[in-house]
Parts: structure tokens; C-alpha cells; sequence
């Protein structure tokens, strides 16, 4: 086997870097320095390769802009033709020679006549310049202003599908990447043509040039007749005319072929000839005409009888092997989906697209997605699919983004993206939200209406449809746009309906952020900050605690509202008390502790000051002698009695800091602040405890009541039963 570091072509192609700066130098070298006669013929031989070479690349290329590189190669290529222009010019005119290749251009490709040269030259000319440079030109212009114009709203669907769930975050940005170098191609593609068209006007002239120059060189002083230099330089001139304007030609060719194209995802021929004998029946028809040109009085019978006969054979062919595939020849060439022939209907939102591709394949992928669950998804019913479509005003799509990138600003967490999709099983204005295919939350709204919530306890009722703001329950009512303004001047928050379902899908996701944050997005976490700080991370896995155990840690964190920015202060504070204990709860608890100058004056009603309901001491000493742990939870244990009596005092004293604007804040100490929480949080599950050992030290607590000792416990028992 060959070792690939020892081939050149391969050590060539590392370094190629060099080998273009090298070119460009030897471009230079070109226009100021005389090279040989034997060397000229071998630069000219290279740029006729070299244009031959981008031309088969171009017609293999998938997609334009794989061919990024094109508009600079093309001024490249475009200066070494002109540096070799310069350079023969000086041999014709210096020497009378230039070289074999110029010699052969100017006697065997247009017979010694220098007439029917200049004629063929000119031709060329016309054709680079007229035809195909001014086309190019023309279509590279147009696609760079429309392809700029589409950038902004395929970089909108790009979001939106992001936020709809149909692709993740690495196709999204692959995509814009793709979006944008197509942009930048195009635009590229637009300068680039004006080479070619100054290229051509350039040959013109410096073909005038040689042709006087050269007449006036031999005449005075090379003692030539007026005819033999006429000849000989006419001949000269325009055979390094002819070198120069074919590899301009074939460039020419290259870049209109580049431009023409569209992006199919297939090589120029392969395009070509799946969409040309699509049709049987044209190439049988297009046989017949040419059979019947070939009948007519003074036409060659051959030609087109031979010509007519084959193209219909070839129709028959492609007939036939039609009927055996039972679909249009050359469509194996597009991939036409069988299930968008079939028709078959989709999941409900499902693009059909989408729900084809994966029925045309078939394979063991496709049948793994159908058992696919979203994270997060909200479905609506077809009343609200305005909401969603960007096209008729719908911002839905937009603002779940913007709700995404809040929660990930305040808690800390990212968000997976949320899937949004239509359900004929919904009444046509609801909605709801499901966490992993479970629904969690749901709401209904009016569209065309706006909800007027009535927070300031206004006595006013409002002409409408009464109902309840599905977060915070609030007494609304669903009025129309004339009534607004009453409303408004009354005291009444009035909201649209996108606003209420972002609002609802704020809260819901604060409240489930806990159950979005998987392995996965733990061990993201951890790698972002081994980035920075990989002693933190040696340190702590795998030896002190396990990637489940931070994840737990994090959850028990979010599931309370606290937030997880401070990954790292986080992060520390497990690997400190790691080796104190390995149950998460209480981990979370300490990790708590340190995190308190960050989260509790989110509870402040003044700066420095909670304001929250406290415990009797002696209920206090009682409750943490009911405290119920095991490996994996923490409870307390209470009788019925007991229970209420304190939810009740919860609820009563809360219920009155949240009418005051105040959130609902229970204080007490560390060892029963948890079993307190899972106590009571699926009664009063906007309630928020605290530890006293959590407070900052500069925080004072304001008492907003105390929670008593329940009677038929007794004062003096409650003691002497936390001392047993």
C-alpha cells in the first residue's frame, strides 16, 4: 500500500496556500519580465487546462454555492490570461515569434488566412461578450438581488421551525450558515461577471494593438513589405487572439452554467437527463418530426431519418421501462416520495413533506421517530392557527423563542424547542401544553378579542364573555375592540390572546423546568464549564458524586424556582458537602445556603427586608420530631389534624400577602424547611420557604403572622413530645 504522506499530490494540496500565492507572484513576474518562446507555449497549454478544469468542476457540482471559490478563481484565471496577453505581445512584436502554440493557432486552425481569422476571432468575441458574458451577467445580477431580498424571511423560517421543534439547534444553524454563503455566492457571483465582461473588451483591444503595432514593427523596421507584414503579424496577432479567447470562452461557458442551475442536489448531467427524458412521449413525438423533416423535397434524408428513427427508438424504450417502474422515466433521479403519490395523511401539524419522507424510506430510522415524544409541545385547535402563521400577522413562533431565551436569561436552564403543532381532536379555540406527550396545562381563547383581567377589584362589568386568566385564575372577561378603551380607563389589564398563551407557557415551563432538565443537559452544563474551569470538574466527577446525583441537585434547585445561573458557585458547593453526604436533598439544602444572596431578594418587599409568616417555636421543635427521611425522600409525618390546622394558617396569611401584591413567604429553620416544602406545595403550590440559615445576614424579617400550635395538641404537650 502507498503511504499517503509520501504522495506529492497530497503533500501539494496540504500546501496549497503556497501554490496560489506562488501563482498569483508568477502572474506578476509575467507582466514585467520577457519569458521564452518554449515557456509560453507551457503557460498557455496550463490555462487552457485550467479553464477546462473549472468547467468540469462546474458541471459536477451539486449546488452553486459548493463552488464558493469561483468569482476569486475567476479573477485569478482572468490576470494570468491578461499577463499572458502581455507577454506574447512582447515576443510578436519584439521577435516575430511567440511560440509553437501560437504559430499552430495562426496556420493550422484557420488555414495561414489571416482574413478568416480575424473573422473567427471576432466571432468568439462576439459570442464571449454579446451572448453568454452579458447572460451571465445579467442572471448573476438578478439572483444577487433576489437571493439578498429572500435572506431575511429564510432566515424567519429557519426560526421557525427551530421553535416549532422541526429541527434542532445544529440544523438551524447549519442552515443559516448555508443561507448565508449562498448570499455571499451570488453576491460574488455579480462581481464576478464584470471580469469576464472586461476580459472580452480587453482581448478586442489588445488584438488592434498587436495587429497595427506588429504592421508598423515589420514595415519600419524589419524591412518587411507592406503585405508580408500584414501577414506575418496579422497571423501572430490574431492566433494569440484565438489562445487567449478560448480559455476566456470556456470560463465564460462555466460561469453561466453556474448560474443558471438550480440547486438540486445533483451534478449538472444527472439534472439534465432526468428531467429531459421524463417524458417518453416528447422524444417519440420529437422522432416523428425529424422523420418528417427528413421526407421533405431538398432536405438530407439521411441525417434526419437516422437522427428521427433513434430518438423514437429511445422514447420507446423509456416507455417501456415506465410500465415496469410504474412511474415517469428518469424520476429515480429526483426521489419522488412513494407516499406523496399515495397520499397518506400525516400527524397532526406534520408538514406533509415531512410525513412522506419518512413513509418513502422505510427503514428501521424512520419507524424509531414514529415513537418519538417531544420534550415540550403546545398544540392548538384549527381556530387559533393564526396565532402561528407568520404570513398573516402570527407572532406565536417568535415570542415562544422569546420566552425561551428569557427562561434561559432568569433560571439558568435551556429550554428544548418547543413543538407547536395543530390537533383536530381540540375544540377550535383551545389549547394545551404537553410535557413528554402528558398534558400538563391547557386554556382557550378568542381570537380577535382581547382578555380584560380584573386586578384592581373594579366594580365595573364589562360587555363580553366572562371567564377565568388561566394562570392566576383572575376573574376576566373576553371583550372586542370597543370596549377596550372602557376597559382600560377602568383599571382593567387588557391583554391579547397570543399574550395570555405566552404568559400561560411562561409559568408552565418555570413550573415544569425541573422535569426538562434530562442527563443530557446536565452533562452540556458540565462540559460548558470544564471549558473554564476543568479543576472544578476533575475534582467532582466521577469520585465525589455522579452525573445523576448533580442532575437531582439541579432539579430539587429549579423545582422551587430557585434559579441555576451560578452554575459553577453550584457546582462547588456539591463537591464541599460531597463528602458529608450523597443524598441529593440534602445537598440541595446546603448548595441552598450558599445560593441565598442570590435568589432570596427576589422575595423582598423592600431592599433588605422579606416579609413572611413564621412558625411558633414549640411547632417548630414538634415538626422536626415528625420528620420522615429515607435514601431517596424527605416527609413529614402528621396526623389529619395537625395537617390542616397549619395548611389553613398558610393559606389564611397567604392568601393575604398575595391580595397586597407581596409573594407568599414562609420562614423557618433549616432541618424542616424541605419536609415543610413537600408537604404543602401541592395545596399551596405558589408557596415559597425559606430557612432562616438562608437569609443573608443584612436581611431582616418582617412578620406577616404566626403559625400557632394546634389546640387539641395542647401548649404544654408539644414540648414534652419533641423531647420524647
Amino acid at each position: 500500500m502507498s503511504n499517503p504522506a509520501a504522495n506529492p499530490v497530497a503533500t501539494l494540496l496540504k500546501r496549497a496556500d503556497l501554490v496560489f500565492t506562488g501563482g498569483l507572484f508568477l502572474t506578476v513576474l509575467l507582466l514585467i519580465m520577457p519569458i521564452p518562446a518554449f515557456m509560453l507555449d507551457g503557460l498557455l497549454a496550463l490555462n487552457i487546462g485550467l479553464s477546462l478544469l473549472v468547467l468540469l468542476a462546474i458541471v459536477y457540482v451539486k449546488e452553486p454555492p459548493e463552488f464558493s471559490s469561483f468569482p476569486t478563481l475567476l479573477l485569478a484565471l482572468t490576470l494570468f490570461r491578461l499577463a499572458l496577453n502581455i507577454s506574447t505581445t512582447r515576443q510578436v512584436l519584439v521577435h516575430g515569434y511567440a511560440g509553437e502554440l501560437i504559430e499552430a493557432f495562426g496556420h493550422f486552425v484557420i488555414q495561414g488566412n489571416y482574413v478568416v481569422g480575424a473573422v473567427v476571432f471576432l466571432i468568439l468575441v462576439v459570442i464571449n461578450f454579446v451572448v453568454i458574458t452579458k447572460g451571465a451577467g445579467r442572471i448573476a445580477e438578478v439572483s444577487a438581488r433576489f437571493t439578498l431580498d429572500a435572506l431575511p424571511g429564510k432566515q424567519m423560517a429557519i426560526d421557525a421551525e427551530l421553535n416549532a421543534g422541526i429541527i434542532d439547534e445544529v440544523t438551524a444553524t447549519s442552515r443559516r450558515v448555508k443561507v448565508q454563503k449562498e448570499a455571499d455566492f451570488y453576491g460574488a457571483m455579480d462581481g464576478a461577471s464584470k471580469f469576464v465582461r472586461g476580459d472580452a473588451i480587453a482581448g478586442i483591444i489588445i488584438t488592434l494593438v498587436n495587429v497595427v503595432g506588429g504592421f508598423a514593427i515589420g514595415v519600419m523596421q524589419m524591412g518587411l513589405s507592406l503585405g508580408e507584414s500584414l501577414q506575418k503579424f496579422t497571423l501572430l496577432s490574431i492566433g494569440d487572439g484565438l489562445v487567449s479567447q478560448i480559455p476566456a470562452l470556456i470560463l465564460s461557458v462555466g460561469a453561466g452554467i453556474l448560474v443558471t442551475r438550480a440547486s438540486d442536489n445533483m451534478n449538472v448531467g444527472a439534472q439534465v437527463a432526468g428531467q429531459l427524458f421524463r417524458y417518453p412521449r416528447a422524444m417519440k413525438i420529437t422522432g416523428g418530426m425529424m422523420i418528417v423533416f427528413g421526407l421533405m423535397p431538398g432536405m438530407p434524408t439521411l441525417p434526419f431519418l437516422g437522427l428521427g428513427a433513434l430518438v423514437a427508438f429511445v422514447g420507446r424504450l423509456l416507455r417501456e421501462q415506465e410500465g415496469k417502474n410504474g412511474h415517469p422515466a428518469g424520476t429515480d433521479l429526483v426521489s419522488t416520495p412513494k407516499a406523496a403519490v399515495a397520499g397518506k395523511p400525516g400527524k397532526p401539524g406534520e408538514t406533509t413533506a415531512g410525513a412522506t419522507g419518512a413513509a418513502a424510506t422505510g427503514g428501521p430510522e424512520d419507524v424509531r421517530k414514529l415513537v418519538e415524544v417531544d420534550v415540550f409541545a403546545i398544540e392548538i385547535g384549527y381556530g387559533l392557527l393564526g396565532l402561528a402563521d407568520a404570513k398573516s400577522g402570527g407572532e406565536l413562533l417568535a415570542r415562544v423563542t422569546g420566552v425561551r431565551k428569557a427562561l434561559a436569561r432568569e433560571k439558568g436552564i435551556v429550554v428544548p424547542p418547543v413543538s407547536v403543532r395543530d390537533n383536530l381532536e381540540l375544540e377550535p379555540n383551545d389549547y394545551r401544553f404537553l410535557l413528554r406527550g402528558r398534558p400538563v396545562a391547557r386554556g382557550q381563547l378568542l381570537p380577535g378579542r382581547w382578555l380584560a383581567m380584573n386586578v384592581a377589584g373594579s366594580k365595573v362589568r364589562l360587555k363580553g364573555v366572562p371567564t377565568r386568566e388561566p394562570v392566576f385564575n383572575l376573574e376576566a372577561t373576553w371583550i372586542d375592540e370597543a370596549e377596550k378603551k372602557s376597559a382600560e380607563l377602568n383599571g382593567f389589564t387588557v391583554v391579547d390572546p397570543a399574550s395570555v398563551l405566552i404568559t400561560h407557557l411562561s409559568e408552565t415551563l418555570k413550573a415544569s423546568a425541573h422535569h426538562l432538565l434530562g442527563r443530557q443537559e446536565v452533562q452540556a452544563i458540565v462540559d460548558h464549564i470544564k471549558l473554564t474551569q476543568p479543576a472544578l470538574i476533575a475534582e467532582l466527577l466521577p469520585d465525589l458524586v455522579t452525573l445523576g446525583i448533580i442532575q437531582r441537585v439541579l432539579q430539587n434547585l429549579l423545582r422551587e424556582n430557585v434559579p441555576i445561573l451560578n452554575q459553577p458557585l453550584i457546582l462547588e458547593g456539591i463537591a464541599d458537602f460531597a463528602s458529608l453526604s450523597k443524598n441529593p436533598d440534602d445537598l440541595s439544602e446546603l448548595v441552598r445556603r450558599r445560593l441565598g444572596l442570590y435568589f432570596v431578594p427576589e422575595y423582598e418587599v423592600r431592599p433588605g427586608v422579606v416579609r413572611a409568616v413564621t412558625l411558633d417555636p414549640r411547632l417548630e421543635q414538634w415538626l422536626a420530631s415528625k420528620v420522615h427521611r429515607s435514601p431517596t425522600e424527605v416527609g413529614l409525618a402528621l396526623d389529619p389534624g395537625t395537617g390542616r390546622h397549619v395548611m389553613e394558617q398558610i393559606s389564611k396569611h397567604t392568601a393575604e400577602m398575595v391580595q397586597q401584591g407581596q409573594p407568599a413567604v414562609v420562614v423557618v429553620s433549616a432541618e424542616i424547611r424541605l419536609p415543610v416544602k413537600r408537604f404543602f406545595e401541592s395545596s399551596v403550590p405558589r408557596l415559597t420557604v425559606l430557612s432562616f440559615q438562608e437569609l443573608p445576614s443584612a436581611t431582616e424579617i418582617e412578620n406577616a403572622g404566626i403559625i400557632t400550635v394546634p389546640p387539641h395538641l395542647g401548649r404544654a404537650e408539644v414540648p414534652l413530645k419533641a423531647a420524647a
